[in-house]
């Protein structure tokens, strides 16, 4: 797929299946991800790659976070909580990974981070494999980024579920993209 192609027809599909991408794969989606802009070249990003036990021990996170706001909660809302992470065979765990520079602030940083996760989602969808990228409370929640191992000044921008598409993809509307557009 051209890259103008991959550009004007990438979705999110929520519903995904297995397999999950291959080695091959990946590593075109994170060489995509490395080609996102960069002040600096800093590379204010990394990747988690959470496949089969990874996924498990990332609902497990979720659990116990959920658990800490909220300590009733009801056992059918604890197993739709624990199901999250396994909605596809494979998360990618996007995070911005600041580094100290005089001329490139955190929020220049994450915006190279969301790029890269977006490169990764357009190379996603150029090789035909489906791609949701979430991010909900669990994103920020210190339960979770604690247990991945995030450092301090690190953040989650993003849980990219990754998977061969289970039915359908929603149908392409065409934008029309001139109501954001304005000569000045």
């Amino acid at each position: 797929m051209d890259a103008l192609t991959a550009l004007h027809s990438r979705v999110s599909v929520s519903r995904l299946t297995d397999p999950a991408p291959d080695q091959q794969a990946l590593d075109n989606m994170f060489r995509a991800a490395m080609r996102a802009p960069d002040h600096g070249l800093l590379r204010p990003w990394r990747f988690l790659v959470l496949r089969e036990s990874g996924r498990e021990r990332l609902a497990e996170l979720f659990v116990q976070a959920s658990l800490l706001d909220e300590p009733d909660l009801a056992p059918q809302k604890v197993d739709k909580i624990r199901s999250k992470p396994l909605r596809a065979p494979m998360i990618i765990v996007g995070i911005c990974s600041p580094k100290d520079h005089p001329k490139v602030p955190v929020f220049e940083q994450q915006l190279a981070a969301g790029a890269a996760i977006d490169n990764l989602l357009i190379a996603a969808h150029a090789q035909h494999i489906g791609a949701m990228w979430r991010t909900g409370p669990m994103a920020s929640h210190a339960t979770v980024t604690h247990g991945l191992g995030l450092e301090k000044q690190e953040s989650i921008l993003g849980f990219v579920y990754l998977g061969t598409p289970d039915g359908p993809i929603r149908p392409l509307t065409q934008e029309d993209f001139t109501p954001y557009i304005q000569d000045w």
